[in-house]
């Protein structure tokens, strides 16, 4: 775990290092957040990712969400996901589904790909395999720009887990 003055002080490319997957897949935005140091408070170093997505355009936000893997997936299965990602779903009790769930999972996530165009994204952290079913379920209803948003909105739930894995405010 760092500090907060600890993260300020970092060389760029530890930083970089450090922060490269709280946006998954995205050092972008850690590049990009570097540049806002030095951060008064965690909720601080939070925002500046905020705003990195914020401050994306749609075409950009889409690349984002399609960075995502699919939750309990074929990268799950092969054990490819990131080390983040891995953790996560396992956090949802998604390496532990049964047959049963496992298909309805696959089944939604390819509808939902179909309409969208990017991987149903929601914060795994927050959810167990019930509701991220539900989620699935409900949110196919949508129109593509609400899921957009309301993707990039999970993505921060998630940049913000991660980074208070790695940061303490102390």
């Amino acid at each position: 775990m760092y500090s907060v003055p600890e993260v300020n002080s970092m060389p760029d490319d530890r930083f970089v290092w450090v922060f490269g997957n709280v946006i998954e897949l995205c050092e972008d935005a850690a590049v990009w957040v570097k540049k806002k140091r030095p951060f008064n408070r965690l909720a601080d170093l939070c925002t500046e990712f905020h705003k990195y997505l914020d401050n994306l355009s749609v075409e950009e936000k889409l690349v984002i969400l399609k960075s995502h893997p699919d939750l309990a997936g074929r990268l799950a299965v092969l054990g490819e996901l990131t080390k983040e990602s891995t953790e996560e779903q396992k956090s949802a009790g998604l390496d532990k589904i049964n047959a049963e769930q496992k298909s309805i999972i696959n089944a939604c996530n390819e509808r939902y790909k179909l309409k969208f165009g990017f991987p149903f994204i929601i914060c795994a952290r927050e959810n167990k395999v019930q509701s991220i079913i539900d989620g699935l379920n409900s949110r196919i209803l949508n129109s593509r720009d609400q899921e957009i948003e309301t993707g990039i909105n999970e993505v921060k739930k998630i940049c913000k887990l991660r980074i208070l894995d790695i940061v303490n405010e102390n």
